[in-house]
């Protein structure tokens, strides 16, 4: 009975991997474009915001630079089910309904300051569905930026093919003896 069990898993998780999509790992915004427009101009530009709230440019680019803001969006769009995607939206409108309560701006045209203190009302709200959101925007945002193209090949040490292969090594020259 359990070796049936643990066949039936392991057939799920192969099938898991075979299934990924390729564009979930060294994404770059040409191979996660979308066929057509998902969340609408305003609730882009306040998700493209809240990624660089999260992930703001450093001595490295932020999240919205290395267009993190669309690969949340195809994973959302592709992903996800239709109610998630009606909660993702209605997040998306509740953070900038918040800043437009909180500063009077847009979430997108507020200051980085203001910005972080929406995130962090949203983290610490009672409401649970925001609370829901708000972890779902840093985990897609942490997951998108760590799995782009140009964090996995300048900030990783990242091989396309691991495991080289090396035909002609110089080799020491064996110093002493067993006898010495």
């Amino acid at each position: 009975m359990e070796r049936r069990s643990a066949l039936k898993t392991m057939a799920g998780a192969v099938g898991g991997l075979i299934s990924l999509p390729a564009w979930a790992t060294g994404w770059t915004p040409e191979t996660v474009s979308l066929s057509r427009q998902f969340f609408s101009p305003q609730q882009e530009a306040v998700l493209a915001a809240l990624t660089e709230t999260i992930i703001p440019k450093t001595d490295t680019p932020g999240a919205r630079e290395l267009n993190v803001y669309q690969f949340i969006q195809k994973v959302v769009a592709d992903c996800y089910d239709k109610a998630s995607q009606t909660k993702f939206q209605k997040g998306l409108d509740t953070a900038d309904e918040l800043a437009k309560k909180s500063f009077g701006k847009s979430f997108s045209e507020g200051e980085p300051a203001q910005q972080a203190a929406v995130l962090t009302q949203m983290s610490q709200s009672g409401d649970p569905d925001l609370k829901a959101f708000y972890s779902m925007v840093k985990g897609l945002t942490i997951k998108g930026y760590l799995n782009s193209e140009y964090v996995m090949t300048n900030l990783t040490n990242f091989q396309f093919m691991p495991g080289h292969y090396y035909g002609c090594v110089p080799v020491p020259a064996k110093t002493g003896t067993k006898s010495d």
